[in-house]
């Protein structure tokens, strides 16, 4: 218990949500308008390896930054032209587009680095100056005071003034709840629906940015599920960047008290210690899967083509 409230167990458990919550950020600017997208944990793999490349190729971690967040948009711009566009069954393509990006970034590692399993080791952002005379410890220095630790508290307060203050966020939040109203009154879907997907992108692709310099470098599958339970999150956020931020915060504080108890006595149940966050995120969704409510036009593709499509709109 000592250790589970030490600052050192904070900072983890900060350091291991960061990715959680921009991914999440993602998943709830695609969901409000109406776009499912389960292409999340495709979105930080995409970014993570663009991250290496771009890190590798220029030696810099900015260029790095820039590129990781330009192929989660390119993984989303893909997953938008399927969904969007082509009007395609948007769980399928969340799937595939996963796929895609769990096998392309296989073959561009081997084809660019020589290796199947991991890139050469790329060194991660350096924290300011005035983390270190904050009087923090240094683990936790070092993590609250990270560049990307800081965009992502920015990033959720902006989403959330954004989302729930704005014009641009009002209208997309409109057309994922009803679209034929917004269209109606002059809005037009299409375009607010790639915008909420192409944020989403953008957002996980910074989230795989992350994983790739807290780990200083990229290894293939290294996303591990986590955009799985950013979606968890948001759902379980109902929706909301607050509330995502909070189960994102629940869930990396699982996987932080997990690296704990693995290295406790409780190491020989290396199985049941190892499921711990999920056996968390399940449960949590359980008790609170009647309280959730999603965008009433989440899933649906614009304009409906058939007339089954015209009286589920209705």
């Amino acid at each position: 218990m000592k250790g589970i409230l030490s600052l050192a167990f904070l900072g983890q458990t900060i350091r291991i949500s960061v990715p959680y919550v921009l991914a999440a950020l993602g998943g709830l600017w695609s969901e409000r308008s109406g776009v499912i997208n389960i292409a999340l944990e495709g979105m930080l793999l995409a970014g993570a390896f663009g991250a290496a490349a771009g890190c590798l190729a220029t030696g810099s971690a900015g260029a790095g930054v820039l590129l990781g967040v330009l192929a989660g948009v390119a993984l989303a711009a893909l997953y938008g032209l399927a969904v969007i566009r082509g009007r395609a069954d948007q769980i399928v393509c969340g799937v595939a587009a996963t796929l895609l990006a769990i096998g392309a970034t296989r073959f561009f590692l081997k084809l660019a680095f020589g290796s199947s399993s991991n890139s050469p080791r790329v060194e991660a952002l350096a924290s300011p100056a005035w983390a270190a005379r904050g009087g923090l410890p240094g683990f936790l220095g070092d993590t609250v005071g990270s560049p990307l630790v800081l965009a992502t508290a920015l990033l959720v307060a902006a989403t959330a003034v954004l989302l729930g203050r704005s014009r641009f966020g009002l209208r997309l939040r409109a057309v994922g709840e009803h679209p034929e109203a917004a269209e109606a009154v002059g809005v037009r879907v299409a375009p607010l629906r790639w915008a909420g997907v192409l944020l989403s992108g953008a957002l996980a692709g910074l989230g795989g940015v992350w994983l790739c310099y807290d780990q200083h470098g990229f290894v293939a599958g290294m996303s591990a599920g986590r955009g799985f339970i950013a979606l968890a999150a948001m759902i379980l956020g109902s929706w909301t960047p607050l509330g995502a931020l909070a189960a994102c915060l629940l869930f990396g504080a699982a996987e932080a008290l997990q690296l704990r108890l693995q290295a406790s006595a409780l190491a020989a149940h290396g199985g049941l210690v190892q499921s711990l966050p999920y056996l968390v995120t399940i449960a949590t969704l359980a008790l609170r899967a009647r309280r959730q409510v999603a965008p009433r036009a989440l899933g649906r593709p614009w304009p409906p083509s058939s007339p089954l499509e015209e009286r589920r709109a209705a």
